[in-house]
């Protein structure tokens, strides 16, 4: 089912939280709210699910405007950080609660609550209380009791923040399996890059309330619009180097270190402050465009090894490499930037 948001408006008390902010949802598609504390992304998901009652605009399921419905009348499915499960039930009456409270019959609600327990992969563990499961289990229980009143929409306030690293990795992929098979509408709140850009079929990045750009992950990644949105995405995160353009270089803040710049940062004219923005994966031994500098840093992580190389100037660049063993901590290098993967922005952070 398709979500429009219209000029949508948010207040708690004389603060504007949300200004006239408007948001389209595909109809099967799950899009991530994404950015830091205090953005507004979880306010819009509960202005969506009927939490917050929206101070301007309009909320339309489809052709249905439920701006002013109560959420028990939205037919939303809402999974919580917390996953907010009664502990004195049993899995299998956690799930079948939201069914118990339309009084559908019993053999249905069995019917039901089994089928999705299989769907989630929880059929052993119906008779189990909530502190008798682990955190993914629990996770499991609380997507199955969203998804048993058969929801238009599904919304996942931070659903994997309360798991640890290798439960994360499974059940990002098991909540996106279940709602590409149910081909359920989907708004996922996150803070992680990671869980976005492996989830969502399109990224909304918000910052101050507002959505700063939306897009598909890897074209939001490869084309950010901002430098904040470029800083967002990416792990290991991106590096920025502040320069002036000098014809069509920029020649790097205190320092002889001069790079070339694509024809559109050029057009900035000489003098111009700019900042560009290169990522671990396009700085490397074997590229072309050569900077050097001390490697500061390095951290071992399994299959790559991250490096920090710190330029005469005090900048550093972030190199992650596969086989970069050879290399060690104190080492002077001469690296590589891929020149045509370069980022450049303005002063006011804005792509160029």
């Amino acid at each position: 089912m398709r979500i429009l948001l219209d000029q949508f408006t948010k207040t708690f008390g004389a603060t504007t939280v949300i200004d006239k902010m408007s948001l389209d949802i595909e109809s099967g598609e799950m899009l991530a709210l994404l950015g830091p504390s205090g953005c507004g992304k979880s306010t819009t998901l509960f202005a969506i699910c009927g939490i917050h009652r929206m101070n301007g605009g309009r909320l339309l399921f489809g052709e249905r405007d439920v701006t002013h419905l109560p959420s028990q009348m939205r037919n939303v499915g809402v999974v919580f950080q917390n996953y907010a499960l009664y502990p004195h039930m049993n899995a299998f009456d956690n799930i079948a609660f939201p069914l118990m409270i339309r009084k559908m019959a019993k053999p249905e609600i069995e019917r039901k609550v089994l089928a999705i327990a299989e769907l989630v992969h929880i059929e052993g563990l119906l008779k189990r209380k909530p502190a008798q499961l682990s955190g993914g289990q629990q996770q499991r229980v609380a997507l199955a009791r969203a998804l048993v009143r058969e929801p238009d929409i599904l919304l996942l306030d931070e659903p994997l923040a309360n798991l640890d690293a290798k439960l994360r990795l499974e059940m990002r992929s098991e909540i996106r399996r279940i709602q590409q098979e149910t081909g359920i509408s989907a708004v996922l709140v996150t803070h992680d890059q990671v869980e976005a850009m492996s989830m969502a079929d399109r990224i909304a990045i918000m910052d101050q309330g507002q959505i700063v750009q939306l897009a598909a992950p890897k074209d939001m990644y490869d084309e950010p619009v901002t430098d904040f949105v470029a800083s967002f995405l990416g792990n290991p995160p991106i590096a920025f180097l502040q320069g002036t353009v000098e014809g069509k270089t920029i020649r790097l803040e205190n320092s002889d270190i001069v790079l070339p710049l694509d024809a559109q940062a050029a057009k900035q004219g000489n003098g111009t402050p700019i900042r560009i923005g290169v990522r671990p994966e396009h700085f490397q031994p074997e590229h072309p465009v050569k900077i050097s500098g001390k490697i500061s840093f390095i951290e071992e992580q399994g299959r790559e090894e991250l490096f920090d190389v710190t330029l005469s100037n005090g900048m550093r660049l972030r190199s992650v490499q596969a086989n970069g063993g050879a290399f060690r901590l104190g080492d002077e290098v001469s690296w590589g930037l891929a020149a045509d993967k370069v980022l450049t922005f303005d002063p006011s952070g804005r792509r160029i």
